[in-house]
């Protein structure tokens, strides 16, 4: 006779998201993790460098440094569990993503245009923004990825 329950997934079900461990395992909120680690390292390494123009990697660093901490308090809300008081935590969490996503995609392409800009001064300032054009790149990837898989999911 076939059970009633339904399989086990490491996906979350549409009403909760899983709490403590098996957050970090579940899509969509295991690219919480890779947000908040290449988003540290965009504006560790934009900050590291002699900014070549001050508007460009200002937005960058803004862009960079927000994001962090709002995903963070995000991720606590989720951890302590937060969400549960508020029953359109997941339009809250898409709509969050997607807007950061853009506002990333924006970010990485002032910090490629502020790369270009430092290739003719110094090497190792060149090699630093490029990192930091990279991760921010990455970073975009993760908020599209996160943002699709809880509107889809």
């Amino acid at each position: 006779m076939a059970s009633r329950d339904p399989p086990a997934t490491t996906y979350a079900s549409p009403d909760a998201a899983p709490s403590g461990v098996a957050l970090f395992i579940t899509i969509p909120y295991a690219f919480f993790l890779p947000e908040l680690v290449f988003g540290f390292w965009v504006w560790v390494l934009v900050a590291a460098t002699q900014v070549a123009s001050p508007l460009l990697q200002g937005w960058v660093i803004y862009v960079s440094l927000t994001s962090f901490l709002i995903s963070l308090m995000l991720l606590l809300s989720y951890l302590v569990g937060f969400y549960k008081r508020f029953e359109s935590w997941r339009v809250l969490d898409s709509l969050y993503h997607g807007t950061t996503a853009i506002l990333y995609m924006s970010a990485a392409v002032l910090q490629v245009n502020a790369t270009i800009i430092s290739e003719s001064e110094n090497l190792s300032l060149y090699y630093i923004n490029t990192a930091a054009s990279f991760f921010a790149f990455l970073t975009t990837l993760m908020y599209i990825l996160h943002a699709f898989s809880v509107y889809y999911h």
